[in-house]
């Protein structure tokens, strides 16, 4: 067995990708990746391990993909996937998913990438901005944050095991994030906070996504496009069917207009890997017939890894990077 796949992953799944440096344009920051990292990645799982996107799917379909299958996935349409990844998919021939929420072509795309870019600017460290936020949000908004840390003591355990590469502090943020506040008060939160440190986010909106000629250029070249949602709700699954479904059927209008074919979009990725018995429903609705979640645990409900062609299990490129450096 390829080494890759005796650490635990002997399944068919995809590989999820999102952000990347390059030390100019884009800058290094938590969780990003170098080109020598993603070459490094391509290298462990082997080329001939890796299906072009279109392959991936037709075989699914049909049942016919094997253990040792695999795909490359880029979830948020961000510009440092064209910008570093592109060309080296070009170079390699490899054809990938991407998947993108559509807000990023409104004039007011959903603030989470700007929100990220926030806590990896204008902090010296990640740690720094949790404090920062915590401390605003037992001041300003009176919450108990040392009370709340251990009511959710078990599920940030429970997270750590599903996602090894977050810190405490990155799930419990997280928790406070879409739990406690949701999104209205947590958005509030932010905008207060980047106004303290007049962060004047307006002026890097460009810098963050693909336009609409770039996201083109990736169809041209035989990359999927795929949902992730028009505004990417980080619990999509709290949702109703209803609001669900606009964002799902909204996100294909758009994408589907701006590369110009719409019967093309037949893949996603659940935002946040956020979805529930309706998602499926949706997406079944509206055509999509694959969609990836954001790891490679089984809920208790599953019958299997993959427990359904909207449920395909996913690895995050932080995990390959520690087996990697564990064997180095």
């Amino acid at each position: 067995m390829h080494r890759y796949f005796s650490k635990g992953r002997n399944f068919y799944h995809g590989i999820m990708f999102h952000h990347f440096h390059n030390g100019k344009k884009h800058k290094k920051s938590q969780g990003s990746i170098s080109k020598k990292q993603f070459f490094k990645i391509i290298n462990y799982i082997g080329r001939k391990n890796i299906l072009d996107a279109d392959i991936f799917l037709e075989k699914l379909k049909n049942k016919t993909l094997k253990k040792n299958h695999v795909c490359l996935t880029f979830d948020d349409g961000l510009k440092s996937q064209f910008d570093i990844v592109f060309p080296i998919l070009k170079k390699m021939k490899i054809k990938v998913f991407f998947f993108i929420y559509s807000s990023i072509f409104d004039s007011k795309p959903d603030p989470l990438e700007i929100f990220r870019y926030f806590r990896v600017t204008y902090f010296k460290n990640i740690n720094q901005f949790y404090k920062f936020f915590f401390e605003f949000c037992i001041k300003e908004k009176k919450i108990n944050i040392k009370k709340i840390y251990k009511i959710e003591k078990k599920e940030i355990i429970k997270k750590k095991k599903i996602f090894p590469f977050y810190s405490n502090n990155d799930i419990f943020f997280r928790i406070i994030r879409d739990k406690y506040l949701k999104k209205v008060k947590y958005e509030k939160i932010m905008i207060k906070l980047m106004n303290i440190k007049n962060f004047n986010y307006k002026k890097i909106v460009k810098k963050l996504y693909i336009n609409k000629t770039e996201l083109r250029k990736l169809n041209r070249n035989d990359h999927l496009i795929g949902l992730h949602s028009h505004s990417h709700p980080t619990k999509i699954e709290n949702l109703s069917y209803k609001r669900q479904m606009k964002e799902y059927k909204k996100n294909k209008k758009i994408l589907s207009k701006k590369i110009n074919d719409k019967n093309y979009i037949k893949s996603m990725s659940h935002p946040c890997g956020s979805y529930n018995g309706n998602t499926k429903k949706i997406l079944k609705k509206i055509n999509i017939e694959l969609g990836f979640r954001s790891n490679l645990k089984t809920e208790t409900s599953f019958k299997k890894i993959n427990n359904s062609n909207y449920e395909i299990a996913r690895e995050d490129h932080a995990n390959i990077l520690r087996s990697i450096n564990k064997n180095a």
